[in-house]
């Protein structure tokens, strides 16, 4: 029984290194293209007329 829980257990810890990985991943990518976003239009904004 206790064999069961462990492989269990394992499994469960796996996923969460697996989707912490891919979550952080995620999130420097897409504060990085949130910034390189931002400087073309802080960059470009002389050529907005409004």
């Amino acid at each position: 029984m206790s064999e069961r829980v462990y492989k269990v257990m394992k499994g469960a810890g796996a996923t969460s290194i697996t989707v912490g990985v891919i979550s952080l991943v995620v999130g420097i990518v897409s504060g990085i293209l949130l910034i390189v976003s931002g400087a073309k239009l802080i960059a470009g904004k002389s050529k907005i007329i409004f």
